[in-house]
């Protein structure tokens, strides 16, 4: 283990090709809906990390027999047709938010007692919401310690159906969860969203996933929607796209050193909205070129702008990097729900930021950031995979930054660094 990585400037351009893993998000979603499928699945492509393999130890430890090669990057799911085989269990989940989540819906769909936890920073994480929406379709479920946040205990007796209703404000990941379980119940599931929903292109995933294994839903208005009853279909093949987000650090990098950076994998059609971080570095003045299978960004000189990244918020550190080297300030809005991450991720942003000597201010759903002189520092990473990637992306032109904590990117990218070093020395 690495207490601290000190990251090597490049002398250029950053010119390479790369392919990064496995989507986190796509492999954990369709690890549910395969477990709920009747028969068989062989997932491609799968992303090996801490947060994937503590929910294919607890798919096991359910009962649901899940088989993984990580070097052949390839998993096989028996289903369970909608019926967990445990009538108890107890999962620990480290600090996967998606994990804990995802399986807490899905134990209500079993007949037993289950009860999932995590770390310490996972027992600062909100999951009342989707505590109070199963609770309104008759789930016997709580938050132990009586904090809206794990362990939580739930006493499933399999879904009925009814009416909910859950927030949208904190968490795309919740209504996530209900959908993909909402097919196993008895009769239909209207679920009502409230308030503005975070991280939608979250849930196209969601039901991008559910969709492959024969699943869909009904939009009876924007803010609510129905799912009957149904059969998740095992996918003889279904092949995982690599990770967005991660291919954002990439992207950045051609971005802050004036290079030219490939992603294989990718286009502008990918299930993940992440994607769209490409164009916010085009609206910073890069050039992006594309094809069927790849995307290329050609770096360009930056300017500073101001943006949005409600839907793309994992991408958000990523920006705060390479904001440093525009011409001018950047401003990211409409991105407090990224305080309840793996860390108060704003408030992380600008500790750190102002380690390295730079300027910034900070609201409740925003920050901005000024560019200035950059000073080497030793950045403290919180326990949060992206903020060792993202502000390792700074020392590619700035000596003397070095990433505390390094190893806290196996949540993710296990081997991000090497990738990264890979990446780099295509070019010299």
């Amino acid at each position: 283990m690495l207490k601290t990585y000190q990251v090597k400037p490049v002398t250029g351009s950053i010119e390479g090709t790369i392919r990064p893993p496995g989507s986190k998000s796509i492999t954990n979603r369709a690890l549910i809906v395969a477990a709920l499928a009747e028969g068989t699945t062989q997932l491609t492509g799968v992303l090996d990390s801490q947060d994937t393999q503590v929910m294919i130890e607890s798919l096991n430890r359910l009962g649901i027999n899940v088989k993984h090669d990580p070097e052949k990057c390839t998993i096989l799911v028996e289903g369970c047709a909608g019926k967990i085989p445990q009538s108890t269990a107890s999962l620990w989940l480290e600090n996967s938010g998606t994990s804990i989540r995802f399986l807490t819906a899905l134990c209500a769909t079993g007949t037993g007692e289950y009860i999932l936890d995590g770390n310490a920073r996972m027992r600062e994480r909100p999951i009342q919401h989707l505590v109070e929406a199963l609770k309104q379709l008759g789930v016997d479920v709580v938050c132990e310690n009586d904090t809206g946040c794990p362990p939580v205990r739930v006493k499933g007796n399999g879904l009925s159906g009814g009416e909910t209703a859950i927030s949208g404000s904190v968490s795309s990941q919740y209504l996530s969860a209900l959908l993909m379980v909402a097919a196993t119940a008895e009769n239909p599931i209207t679920i009502s969203i409230q308030g503005k929903m975070v991280s939608k292109p979250y849930l196209e995933i969601t039901l991008g996933v559910m969709a492959q294994f024969g699943v869909t839903i009904d939009r009876i208005q924007p803010s609510v929607w129905r799912i009957h009853p149904q059969t998740y279909r095992r996918s003889i093949a279904y092949d995982i796209e690599p990770d967005a987000s991660a291919a954002s650090y990439f992207f950045a990098a051609a971005a802050i050193t004036g290079g030219s950076v490939t992603v294989e994998g990718l286009n502008q059609d990918a299930l993940q909205g992440d994607i769209n971080f490409i164009r916010v570095l085009e609206d910073m003045g890069c050039n992006i070129e594309q094809s069927r299978n790849s995307i290329t960004v050609h770096g360009c000189p930056l300017k500073g702008i101001d943006v949005d990244m409600n839907d793309i918020s994992d991408t958000a550190q990523t920006l705060a990097a390479v904001a440093l080297f525009a011409e001018g300030p950047t401003s990211i809005r409409n991105v407090g729900h990224i305080r309840h991450k793996e860390t108060d991720r704003l408030t992380a942003i600008a500790n750190e930021l102002k380690r390295m000597g730079i300027k910034v201010e900070e609201t409740e759903d925003s920050i901005t950031i000024y560019p200035g002189e950059i000073h080497s520092a030793t950045i403290e990473t919180y326990d949060d995979h992206r903020m060792a990637m993202s502000f390792a992306l700074v020392g590619l032109k700035v000596p003397g930054i070095v990433i505390a904590d390094p190893d806290c990117t196996i949540k993710t990218y296990p081997h991000f660094f090497a990738d990264l070093e890979k990446l780099c020395g295509q070019s010299s």
